[in-house]
């Protein structure tokens, strides 16, 4: 099997889609790196993620937007022979994307990058109370550059 590079933007988004969390790497103030798992909603090119008002996280995007982000899915271990460790393998499908982090104001902005994120999850519609749309932190990462690479599918 060999892994090979993804170019194809339907696959590429298909990926993203496909994908139930992603991991957000930032780097801080002192260079060091920084990754979480997030939830996340995907829409015509730009990916919202949303979180607490603090935290180490809202002050690394604060002080540094750049981020990087990883969608992975379709995890299947593989191998060979069941006897030989240098043939087992994982089947996936990745894609990674870099952009700026921006924060997002607007209480009407907030609410539709919240709709995004959740129709990521649930076709059902949503209400979001004032107090929880004022006590949020959301952002989109338009992306800049976007790669993918699939192995064993």
């Amino acid at each position: 099997m060999r892994r090979r590079e993804i170019s194809n933007e339907t696959e590429l988004l298909e990926i993203i889609k496909a994908s139930k969390w992603c991991h957000l790497a930032m780097v801080d103030h002192e260079g060091n790196p920084y990754v979480i798992p997030m939830n996340f909603g995907y829409c015509e090119g730009v990916v919202y993620m949303h979180g607490a008002q603090h935290g180490k996280k809202i002050t690394i995007l604060k002080q540094n937007p750049s981020v990087c982000i990883n969608f992975s899915t379709d995890h299947k271990l593989h191998y060979q022979n069941e006897d030989v460790a240098c043939s087992w393998s994982m089947k996936y499908r990745s894609v990674l994307v870099n952009g700026q982090a921006e924060f997002l104001i607007e209480e009407e902005e907030k609410i539709a990058a919240l709709n995004i994120i959740m129709a990521q999850y649930s076709e059902k519609e949503f209400k979001f109370n004032p107090p929880s749309i004022r006590e949020v932190n959301v952002w989109k990462i338009k992306i800049d550059k976007i790669e993918g690479r699939v192995f064993g599918y």
